[in-house]
């Protein structure tokens, strides 16, 4: 599979269509443009003053006036009213336009594609799911993303499929799906499961399938991307256990991603030794030991070795919290928060520390699709993404 690319149309496709008008993307190449847009996005539907916009990014109201007017003519910021101030006359407030760009987030899983279209704000405004197999060869992976981000229904004006309506701006596609791969390169390495795919240039093909620009990551980078842009702060991991078993790191606010953008293989750290093999070639990895428990149904088990492995996480990155996603864990949430909470418990009064906290994370079966959408919608608000 090395190396091989898709026949077969390259125009760009999904919301918008092909020549889909809308955002000036000059206008968001501006690290101070982007600073603005990310007070304005947080502000919601309150909006935020130019002179509030001044004080927190640190610029003139100069500078301020001529980037919002800017922002104002691209169709990406609107009046949101006045507000009363404490002295002179009251304030305009500028909101963010949130459907004055899209994006797409693609969850490659082993079984299923699913495909989420976001506004500028993060809010999912369409979804599409359907079956997949990862191992059937680049040709129909390929072809099943790219009629998975034709397909999504996009709501509102241009999104009912009338095709004489203008469709959004689509802005790019962000696909995360189960590594280990090279984030920066958008390479796929040696896919736990699907050996086939290593070397495989997934964010060029695609980028030439789709005709739009294109971002790859792993799935647990992305479901972490997008907990952190929803207002999920501190350090954290999120683990995700579903038809396998990966980590997505936050430290400081931003993915941790590693020097050659590796980390995160949570489920191939070995906790017995000789213990069931594992598909990565290994011995008695979390994976192997976490899925053959749930293979046997016992849910109980598959959570006590999960907490296992967090507990080494936490005593290796002293992080402030534990969130746990996947269809997995979504099928029996108290029974895995519980299990690994009490691990973690006792891992902490052996070491004299606080127990970290445990909970399920925001965002249901949904989590890495929209995580996967903040991979091209990040760098826009001068955030860490794509």
């Amino acid at each position: 599979m090395r190396g091989t690319r898709g026949s077969g149309p390259t125009g760009p496709v999904g919301p918008g269509g092909p020549g889909g008008g809308g955002v000036n993307l000059l206008a968001l190449r501006s690290h101070n443009a982007a600073l603005v847009l990310d007070l304005l996005r947080a502000a919601g539907d309150e909006g935020i003053s130019r002179l509030e916009l001044a004080e927190r990014t640190g610029l003139t109201p100069q500078a301020v006036s001529k980037i919002t007017a800017r922002l104002r003519e691209d169709g990406l910021a609107a009046e949101a009213g006045r507000r009363a101030s404490t002295g002179g006359k009251p304030r305009t407030v500028l909101r963010l336009v949130p459907e004055a760009g899209h994006a797409v987030g693609v969850h490659l899983d082993r079984d299923e594609v699913r495909a989420v279209l976001v506004d500028l704000r993060g809010t999912v405004v369409g979804e599409r799911r359907a079956a997949l197999d990862l191992g059937a060869g680049a040709e129909a992976v390929l072809g099943a993303v790219r009629e998975a981000v034709a397909g999504v229904p996009a709501a509102g004006p241009g999104g009912d499929g009338n095709a004489s309506r203008p469709g959004p701006a689509l802005l790019g596609v962000g696909v995360a799906l189960p590594g280990p791969l090279d984030h920066g390169r958008g390479v796929l390495h040696r896919v736990t499961g699907f050996p086939e795919w290593d070397g495989f240039p997934l964010r060029e093909a695609l980028a030439e399938r789709l005709g739009v620009p294109v971002v790859v990551d792993k799935d647990t980078n992305a479901a972490a991307l997008g907990l952190a842009a929803g207002g999920q702060g501190g350090s954290f991991a999120y683990l995700h256990l579903g038809t396998g078993l990966g980590a997505g790191l936050v430290i400081g606010g931003r993915v941790h991603r590693g020097a050659r953008t590796g980390a995160g293989e949570f489920g191939h750290q070995v906790i017995q030794l000789d213990g069931p093999p594992c598909t990565c070639g290994n011995r008695g990895c979390v994976e192997a030991l976490c899925l053959g428990a749930v293979e046997r149904g016992d849910l109980r088990e598959a959570a006590r070795v999960l907490g296992a492995g967090a507990a080494n996480l936490v005593g290796l990155l002293d992080i402030d919290v534990v969130l746990l996603g996947g269809r997995t864990v979504a099928a029996a949430p108290e029974t895995f928060t519980d299990g690994v909470g009490a691990v973690l418990e006792a891992w902490a009064r052996r070491t004299g520390q606080d127990a970290v906290p445990v909970r399920v994370a925001a965002g249901g079966g949904g989590a890495v699709a929209g995580g996967a959408a903040e991979l091209v919608l990040g760098p826009v608000f001068g955030r860490g993404g794509g």
